[in-house]
């Protein structure tokens, strides 16, 4: 099933085994818990919510502030994997430190938890860029529904593991469930760590004849930058395809991040939680590969179209779930298009943009989804504190997938192209 055609794709997709440990077990799976539950288990549900909340939009914001600037930096000087390897070690600092909070102290826990993310979100960056340079447009869908799908079954092995520490803590000589979270996220930080290697060794980076200072490199990628944003104008198709990504991928990210939540708010047990997110996982391994031969057939476009359609009818049964068979019901189906939405997303943006300015404008793209990060777990924490409800909550992000899909309509990827080479030929002023 798996199947690599040289050890760059292998170890290209090996860094998503590898951060999809953090994606998995910390942001979607125990933070949250370990966070409502442990840190702040005197406080309101709807106000931890919020705080919650607002730790994802700060990251997000951290990471979108200085996105397009970092990525130009990169490509001036064949910078990208020197910056992945910078953010992914932030990210196992980060993580390793949550294993030194203690009762009630949310504070630190939420600056960790931040700057662990800013972590994850920036070398996503530099992976997302170095996907153009080690296959070809032909294969491209495939690639990065498989790097997908390596990560859900990275993240999701470790999980499981995770998850039976906090079942049977004894077992592990741990003194309960709250003392297993802590060092499910050294596990976490060691995953991260140790697989981050291949993509070190195995995938070279096209390089310039003559390595520029990091210096030089900076005020290039400043005067680099200034240049695109000017004649970025030119390049509508982007701007238009950035949109609508922005919105459609606000919901993804909304719900990978505070489904846990929602679910605590509204009265499951976090067991059955973590074990709909677990099949989430095994589900979506299969399925990501699964989209990646969908979007090489009928189109990446067509595949984002079919899951937009899925997520908002599973969004609307979400609202009105009230049975834990219900719960895993809908993680079956979020597992069968979440890797392949973001997949065919990716691949698909590849297309339209200049590949001598990958990180600049994949920068650009992640930018785009931290921002959308910042807009969905805000507007659920502030929808649910006026209504008073969660349900209702979970139910205003619906609006983000339809409007997504109606800006996505009108992208037209030839048009794309062609507008690509303007801006190549215009790169130096020309």
């Amino acid at each position: 099933m798996l199947k690599f055609k040289n050890r760059q794709e292998l170890g290209w997709c090996f860094y998503d085994w590898a951060n999809s440990a953090f994606a998995t077990t910390v942001m979607a799976g125990f933070f949250p818990v370990f966070f409502k539950n442990y840190l702040c288990q005197d406080m309101e549900v709807t106000k931890s919510t919020a705080i919650l909340g607002m730790a994802n939009s700060l990251s997000g914001f951290l990471v979108a502030a200085i996105a397009p600037i970092i990525g130009a930096i990169a490509d001036s000087g064949s910078y990208k994997k020197r910056f992945l390897i910078f953010f992914a070690y932030l990210g196992v600092l980060s993580t390793t430190a949550l294993f030194m909070v203690q009762r009630g102290n949310w504070l630190f826990a939420a600056v960790a938890y931040t700057i662990g993310t800013v972590g994850f979100s920036g070398s996503v960056i530099f992976y997302d860029s170095i996907l153009p340079l080690i296959t070809n447009k032909k294969r491209i869908d495939y690639v990065s529904a498989l790097g997908y799908a390596m990560g859900y079954l990275g993240g999701g092995i470790l999980f499981a593991f995770n998850i039976w520490m906090i079942l049977q803590p004894a077992f592990f000589g741990l003194k309960d469930a709250n003392h297993a979270i802590r060092v499910s996220f050294l596990t976490v930080a060691a995953w991260w760590g140790i697989f981050t290697l291949p993509i070190i060794f195995f995938v070279k980076e096209p390089g310039k004849e003559t390595r520029i200072s990091l210096k030089f490199a900076f005020r290039s990628g400043l005067k680099r930058l200034a240049h695109t944003l000017h004649k970025i104008q030119h390049m509508k198709t982007i701007i238009l395809f950035l949109t609508a990504y922005w919105l459609y991928i606000d919901g993804v990210d909304t719900i990978v991040r505070m489904g846990v939540d929602y679910g605590l708010s509204i009265g499951f047990e976090y067991r059955d939680l973590l074990l709909a997110l677990l099949i989430t996982q095994f589900v979506s391994f299969p399925c990501a590969i699964a989209f990646g031969k969908l979007g090489e057939r009928i189109g990446a476009k067509h595949a984002i179209f079919i899951a937009i359609g899925v997520y908002i009818f599973a969004v609307m049964w979400a609202m009105r779930m009230k049975a834990t068979y219900e719960f895993y019901g809908l993680a079956i189906i979020i597992g069968l298009i979440q890797g392949g939405i973001q997949a065919m997303s990716r691949s698909f943006y590849s297309r339209l943009i200049p590949h001598d300015q990958l990180a600049e404008f994949y920068g650009f793209y992640n930018m785009v989804g931290k921002f959308a990060v910042i807009l969905g777990p805000v507007l659920i924490g502030i929808t649910g504190i006026f209504f008073e409800s969660s349900r209702i909550g979970i139910a205003s992000i619906v609006i983000l997938f339809i409007a997504g899909g109606v800006l996505l309509f009108f992208v037209d990827e030839k048009k794309g192209a062609e507008q690509t080479k303007y801006l190549s030929l215009h790169k130096n002023g020309q």
